[in-house]
């Protein structure tokens, strides 16, 4: 009888933990870049395809878009010895294609968005103070399939937003 009652806890506590495909110990699909406050070659970018076969709305339902399990991107960021302490930074997409941005921050926290960004359909999260550590970035493709992928170029910036 315990060992019905030890499997039954078990699966009560399987079914209290939300699943997600996201894979963050893979390693990211186009790479990883580390980058201290103040780089010279802002923006930095990345040309990729968005898209894959994740519906980013099952991480939060602020997420849109599909996207794939493995991160895109890694990023590695520093934000001490900052030149000027009140650069945000920022990191958007641009792309023909309507793309959406998922990027896992260094706390485990997750953050959105679709159309935020410049020229229509582009997304951008600005983080206005960047924690240090290991960012996990995904590019989706909105309203797209598990086999809708399009060109796209991942901006990083402190001054900027593409």
């Amino acid at each position: 009888m315990s060992r019905i009652v030890g499997l039954a806890a078990m699966a009560t506590l399987a079914l209290a933990v939300p699943a997600t495909a996201q894979d963050i110990a893979a390693a990211p699909s186009y790479g990883e870049i580390s980058l201290q406050s103040g780089f010279d070659d802002d923006p930095r970018t990345v040309e990729l395809q968005s898209g894959g076969a994740v519906a980013a709305g099952s991480l939060n339902a602020s997420c849109a878009g599909m996207i794939a399990s493995a991160p895109d991107v890694a990023l590695t960021f520093n934000p001490e010895n900052a030149v000027r302490d009140d650069l945000p930074l920022i990191i958007s997409v641009n792309s023909a294609s309507d793309t959406t941005l998922v990027i896992r921050a260094p706390d485990g926290q997750w953050q959105c968005d679709d159309d935020g960004g410049n020229k229509g359909n582009n997304p951008s999260i600005r983080l206005y103070e960047p924690q240090a550590g290991r960012y996990l970035i995904w590019v989706g493709t909105y309203g797209g399939g598990a086999n809708d992928f399009h060109a796209a170029t991942l901006h990083i910036s402190e001054v900027t937003s593409e």
